[in-house]
């Protein structure tokens, strides 16, 4: 090993990643669990109450989960037409659930019969839910109907008219049993007092809306359609307070936090923002497979889940925290006993011997260290990092392209699907531009050989390419951003300049008096 300095492995930090408290919370999930359902997956509601089993509304089907089941525990079917919604009673006791059909029926989650059937809509119901005393549902439909029900009665209170669209969304004040607000596609967001027959707050949110949370306090309102997520200030007529626009796409559903600080936004570009609702900032995303639909949280953000166009639904379970030990551990040496000796000092007649301590090589440090340079390299290839610095210190050496020729289909296959995954990221690309420059070099005269190897040649050609295009526009930025710099220090200088001579001539004017 003398004379062998091994490789020295530089950090290459990831750009714009910055650990929050927000990014170590919200990443604490495990492993999505993925189910598939009949059909798109429209509506999720969590029931408000232990075990907080989750209702989920797919096709003419609503399931019920347990929160860690993969596999239905109850199934409600007996609908006539696709079921759009379905939400849980306060108590957790009963489900309401409305149906293409315009009917809306009342279950209770021990039986499989409905209770009560509500006839009154001529469309299809896109939202239900409980008023605060429990004993009323409120709907609206594409009848462009909002309708208020009495569940020991099965009958209509009232029925308000003032959407000019489909009503597509809707929720029940937490606080008040008469308040109650909906969402159209007339653009508008209404909020119904039941004791006045009519709306008393109408604010227009400019698209057509999706979907409408109200905060617990009631004292604030959340809308979502098109690419915006809206909040009004309710205490004060309806006031716009923020517009948020961090959506590509449709934003179609909404949720809150169990502790009521961050909000939660669904959409069809496939992604979940999660917001600070103190500075309506995005603190956290999430990535799906599939445009969204539905999303709730259950009792303290445990579980997520999110319902998506292609009827998966995908379920997130937060890590548990790691158990103590409970059991007694073994007695150990104490504090003093290691560190005894260790202010000892040599006396004149002691010979200190010191142990040398032995290091061991890496793997791929000793196969440099015995030149088998080819091997070193593709015992690193799965590790970027690693990788770069031994390009680097093959390329020092001069051996590079040594390294990289004399390669067979399957091992050349391995370089070229490294330096295809990561050519593009800015903290490699120089080092693996000129790698992939030596590669076109010494393969091109056997191209057309391989169609595998072929069509990855082309791909990596293109990818260089583009990124020394890349890196020339930004040259070129850079280039007038520096001529921009040197006209204003210029500017400056010469202001400063003037400044002094008028300064001068002034006190020679004030002398000469």
């Amino acid at each position: 090993m003398a004379g062998y300095k091994p490789v020295a492995i530089q950090a290459y930090p990831v750009l714009g990643e910055k650990i929050t408290q927000d990014t170590l919370y919200w990443n604490n999930y495990k492993t999505p669990v993925q189910i598939k359902e009949f059909g798109a997956v429209s509506k999720v509601d969590f029931s408000p109450q232990p075990p907080y089993n989750y209702a989920v509304t797919a096709s003419s089907r609503i399931h019920i989960y347990g929160r860690y089941s993969q596999e239905p525990i109850k199934t409600f079917s007996r609908f006539k037409d696709t079921a759009y919604c379905a939400t849980f009673r306060q108590d957790g006791r009963l489900l309401v659930a409305g149906s293409e059909d315009g009917g809306i029926q009342l279950f209770d989650i021990s039986g499989r019969a409905p209770l009560r059937q509500f006839e009154g809509h001529t469309k299809a119901v896109h939202t239900v839910d409980f008023t605060a005393d429990k004993y009323h549902v409120v709907s609206g439909a594409d009848d462009y109907t909002v309708k208020l029900w009495d569940i020991p009665n099965s009958k209509e209170i009232l029925t308000f008219k003032e959407h000019s669209d489909y009503v597509r969304c809707g929720c029940a004040s937490k606080l008040n049993p008469d308040l109650f607000v909906t969402g159209s596609y007339d653009h508008t967001v209404k909020m119904f007092d039941a004791r006045t027959n009519q709306s008393v707050i109408s604010v227009e949110h400019g698209q057509p809306v999706e979907s409408v949370l109200l905060f617990p306090s009631g004292g604030l309102l959340v809308s979502a359609g098109g690419r915006y997520v809206k909040v009004w200030d309710m205490l004060k007529g309806g006031q716009l307070l923020v517009s948020l626009k961090n959506h590509h796409k449709t934003v179609t559903c909404l949720c809150l936090s169990s502790s009521g600080q961050r909000l939660l936004s669904g959409s069809l570009d496939r992604k979940v923002k999660v917001y600070s609702t103190t500075s309506y900032k995005v603190v956290h995303s999430f990535d799906y497979a599939a445009s969204i639909l539905s999303l709730a949280l259950a009792h303290e953000d445990e579980t997520i889940v999110v319902g998506m166009t292609n009827g998966i639904l995908s379920v997130k379970h937060r890590k548990s925290e790691a158990k103590k030990d409970s059991l007694p551990r073994r007695r150990r040496p104490a504090y003093r006993t290691f560190i005894k000796g260790k202010n000892y000092m040599k006396q004149q007649d002691d010979i200190l011997i010191n142990r040398p301590s032995k290091k061991h090589l890496e793997l791929y440090d000793r196969d440099l260290k015995n030149f088998r340079i080819s091997k070193a390299l593709d015992r690193v290839l799965e590790t970027p990092e690693i990788t770069v610095s031994i390009i680097k210190e093959l390329n020092r050496r001069g051996v590079l392209a040594n390294a990289l020729a004399g390669r067979d289909e399957k091992e050349i296959s391995r370089v070229l699907n490294f330096l295809i995954r990561n050519l593009s990221q800015p903290r490699f690309a120089p080092v693996l531009i000129n790698a992939a420059e030596i590669i076109i070099d010494i393969y091109l005269p056997v191209i057309g050989q391989s169609p595998v190897v072929d069509k990855k040649f082309l791909l990596l050609q293109g990818l260089v390419e583009k990124e020394i295009d890349y890196q020339r526009e930004l040259l070129e930025t850079l280039g007038m951003m520096d001529m921009l710099f040197a006209t204003m220090t210029r500017k400056e200088s010469t202001s400063l300049l003037q400044h002094n001579t008028s300064d001068g001539f002034l006190e020679n004017r004030k002398i000469e008096s």
